[in-house]
């Protein structure tokens, strides 16, 4: 591939990305209201179409307030920390054959790696703002992120012992005949929770909620400083959707009648309608039951789902 089309590739992913983190507020609005029987919408042009651009105007000349009492210079540097980290791990996902931007032989484990990178934005934004509400809501995002990111790893090791590869491209190949979803029912159930888990998304909105917590960890951030986490924010249940999509539902592989490409969007927009039907149907848990959840039910299921698979894989390589 030359210079030019990977410039190409990476220009086009990023306009996707932004423009899906924009328009996936409207349809997030317009399903909401669909699922909880009222309008939503419905001013601001057709359907409210409109109510996007409105939002970004807004954030855009609103006042960019900076607190006195905070650190300034972590303050500034933690909300693109989120924004970015999310960006980079775009970068090993394979939408289609020879689309992708970097196709690395550790594409998993840098995947892993960036994901990681977020919690640094939450805990530099609480502890940076020198507001009570705001640290505590660190603190949770923290505890939160690092101890589903356990379950998140373990939960794709069996994929990677049936594949016998970190690399994304690799792993989309293997899945040609069956999906690792019917191979690895509880490994995609336990990275789908703990990839919820890990974008704090409802019902695991614990960092930030609002009825504890006012805002969180940006509860004293404004314009686009509230942005960038917002944007932070969609681009991860996009990334999520479209490693469940990748690790798990064949990525690119569908009947012959839709291009591979199309199967790809087709399968990760399905993902992101389950995220926002969480977010309409599911109450949020205690902050003590979404950790003792994961220590207590989702390790163990994960450590005996990764047993069996290693069992199953010598004995089949036995035979």
């Amino acid at each position: 591939m030359t210079v030019m089309q990977h410039i190409w590739i990476v220009l086009g992913v990023l306009f996707v990305l932004l423009n899906i983190a924009a328009g996936l507020i409207w349809v997030e609005r317009r399903l909401l209201a669909l699922w909880q029987d009222r309008l939503g919408p419905n001013r601001a042009g057709p359907l409210g179409i409109f109510i996007v651009l409105a939002d970004t105007l807004k954030l855009f000349f609103k006042e960019d307030w900076i607190p006195p009492f905070a650190d300034k210079w972590v303050f500034i540097t933690a909300p693109a920390i989120v924004a970015g980290s999310v960006l980079l791990s775009f970068v090993i996902i394979p939408f289609a054959p020879g689309i992708v931007v970097a196709d690395l032989n550790v594409g998993l484990l840098f995947f892993l790696a960036m994901s990681s990178l977020g919690v640094y934005s939450i805990v530099l934004g609480g502890w940076a703002s020198n507001n009570k509400y705001a640290l505590l809501g660190a603190m949770r995002g923290a505890s939160q992120m690092i101890a589903y990111e356990v379950f998140m790893g373990l939960s794709l090791m069996g994929v990677v012992m049936i594949t016998g590869s970190f690399n994304m491209g690799d792993i989309v190949d293997a899945q040609k005949n069956v999906w690792f979803c019917f191979t690895q029912p509880l490994g995609f159930i336990i990275f789908f929770i703990a990839g919820v888990a890990e974008t704090h998304r409802l019902p695991f909105d614990i960092p930030e909620a609002e009825s504890e917590l006012i805002a969180g960890f940006h509860a004293e951030y404004s314009g686009m400083k509230f942005g960038m986490f917002f944007i932070g924010e969609y681009l991860g249940i996009t990334l999520i959707s479209a490693m469940t999509v990748t690790l798990f539902f064949g990525g690119w592989h569908g009947p012959a009648f839709l291009p591979p490409l199309a199967w790809f969007a087709l399968k990760t927009i399905l993902f992101l309608g389950l995220f926002i039907l969480l977010r309409a149907s599911l109450p949020r848990p205690r902050y003590d039951q979404l950790i003792e959840y994961g220590w207590k039910v989702l390790l163990p299921v994960v450590l005996a789902n990764l047993m069996i698979t290693g069992a199953i894989a010598l004995w089949l390589k036995s035979t």
